[in-house]
């Protein structure tokens, strides 16, 4: 394919062609789903059609991924980085379509328009890992957040989901503002709003201008609501637990990867030149990150938020890839991205089913037991807890994304020693909470009224197996996603 010039419109629609049809596709859809009465037919025909569209999306992304299309400067990007995480971003959707027909018949949940809100949230989330404009990143963001808002509020019958998606709304408006605040300083300071032509302009000699720096810090607060970071991080257990199970996957897994690929993006490719003003901030952000949700985890009785803080410090974890920079940052946050994915969609999966109608058990004590009466559950949910702590062998691929995460720490050009400690001691604590799902599953007696879980709905099997299948295959074989992590590393335009 031969280089797009952006600044003619049919090629910039080229560039951003699978965005275009995700989005056309979830508009047509929208349009079935409205048209005719809400039922569980309904509902389940429109999921399928919506995992359609995804496969649809998804051949088209790797089309462009083997053509290797290039751009010169302006708002979109076409490299590899882009196309590998549009295909984990497309993954995570067709992972939450599936587990939510499944959930929605349970619960009741007839609105077909559900799966049509996935797709929009996910067009959004394409537009913001491709972005190369601070105000395309905005776009993004806010196509993103207004169709999650409400995936948040979906069970109208439930309390619970009601007051997270108020809350969820109310603070995502709050970090909008600060991101568009730092948006407006940071084309303040340096007349632009392009990724190049900021970091053009950062990178001569003089003093940084403190409108940059204070612009530069609002990014950070605007993306660390995003992330889910600490202190930025009080929505996040409310609007987990409330939101449909499916959703908090989503949130959790898609909608943080989403941020952060934008994140790495924005700091890799506008500000590399201003490292040494924004290094001890971010530092700071994924020491405090760590510690915190960690520690905090070790505290929950329920599984749901305990999975929040856990997917609250994974993001600390994820924020060393971005001081590590360069192209061992890019690709060990690729390969932690996909390995986190796997991991959080399959212990969600698990919680779908053993949570019951109403979601009625979601202490981790209604765990207890479980390898008595569903031994391949109990198996399934325990590669996923050691997964996400990064245990070797039965942890699998969890294992070499720590592992890759730490080696691109110490061997990145400003080694980061200490956050590495902090990162393996907290890892430490985090098998506290890890392993005691693990033990109350195996080690306990059946707790439950009713000593056995209703059976998953096929699709949701579907997901438990692949997760656990693909943790424990990568885990020994992990060369293939080595090999695509590491050609896919962000490559700023050259200026």
């Amino acid at each position: 394919m031969t280089a797009l010039d952006l600044t003619i419109p049919s090629q910039l629609m080229t560039a951003l062609a699978p965005d275009i049809t995700l989005m056309v596709g979830a508009m047509a859809l929208l349009l079935w789903a409205a048209w005719g009465r809400e039922s569980i037919q309904r509902q389940r025909a429109v999921g399928v059609a919506s995992m359609i569209l995804c496969g649809i999306v998804a051949a088209m992304v790797v089309y462009f991924m083997r053509e290797g299309g290039a751009v010169g400067p302006g708002p979109i990007a076409m490299d590899r980085f882009r196309w590998t995480a549009d295909l984990l971003l497309l993954l995570a959707t067709f992972a939450t379509i599936a587990l939510a027909m499944d959930y929605n018949a349970r619960e009741r949940i007839t609105s077909a328009e559900s799966h049509v809100l996935v797709l929009l949230a996910t067009s959004g989330m394409m537009v913001l890992v491709s972005a190369r404009d601070l105000i395309i990143v905005f776009l993004g963001i806010e196509i993103m957040s207004v169709a999650v808002y409400v995936l948040a509020g979906l069970n109208r019958r439930s309390g619970r989901a009601a007051e997270g998606a108020l809350k969820y709304f109310l603070l995502g408006a709050f970090s909008t503002c600060f991101l568009l605040y730092g948006i407006a300083l940071v084309y303040g300071a340096t007349g632009s709003t392009n990724l190049t032509t900021i970091a053009e302009r950062v990178g001569g000699t003089g003093p940084v201008s403190p409108l940059l720096l204070i612009g530069m810090a609002l990014l950070v607060v605007g993306f660390g609501f995003k992330i889910a970071a600490v202190p930025f991080h009080m929505w996040a257990p409310d609007v987990y637990e409330g939101a449909p199970t499916p959703i908090t996957a989503y949130m959790a897994a898609a909608v943080k990867a989403a941020a952060f690929a934008s994140f790495l993006r924005v700091w890799m490719e506008a500000f590399p030149e201003v490292f040494v003003q924004w290094h001890y901030g971010v530092w700071w952000l994924a020491a405090v990150t760590m510690v915190a949700g960690n520690l905090i985890a070790l505290a929950q009785k329920n599984i749901k938020r305990m999975l929040a803080y856990s997917s609250i410090a994974h993001a600390g974890y994820i924020l060393v890839a971005v001081l590590a920079r360069g192209n061992l940052g890019s690709s060990a946050f690729l390969f932690y991205l996909f390995a986190y994915t796997l991991a959080t969609f399959g212990a969600f999966a698990v919680v779908i089913v053993l949570s019951g109608r109403g979601d009625r058990y979601l202490k981790i004590k209604d765990y207890a037991g479980l390898w008595t009466v569903r031994p391949w559950l109990a198996g399934s949910m325990a590669v996923f807890m050691l997964a996400l702590l990064g245990f070797p062998i039965f942890g699998g691929i969890g294992f070499f994304a720590k592992w890759y995460m730490l080696q691109a720490a110490l061997d990145s050009i400003t080694p980061l020693t200490n956050l590495s400690i902090i990162l393996v001691l907290t890892s430490v604590v985090s098998a506290g909470y890890y392993l005691y799902v693990v033990m109350v599953m195996f080690m306990k007696p059946v707790s439950r009224p009713d000593s056995e879980p209703q059976p998953a709905g096929r699709l949701t099997q579907w997901v438990i197996a692949a997760a656990a299948v693909l943790i424990l295959a990568f885990g020994i074989f992990p060369d293939p996603v080595v090999r695509l992590t590491r050609s896919s590393v962000i490559v700023p335009i050259d200026r």
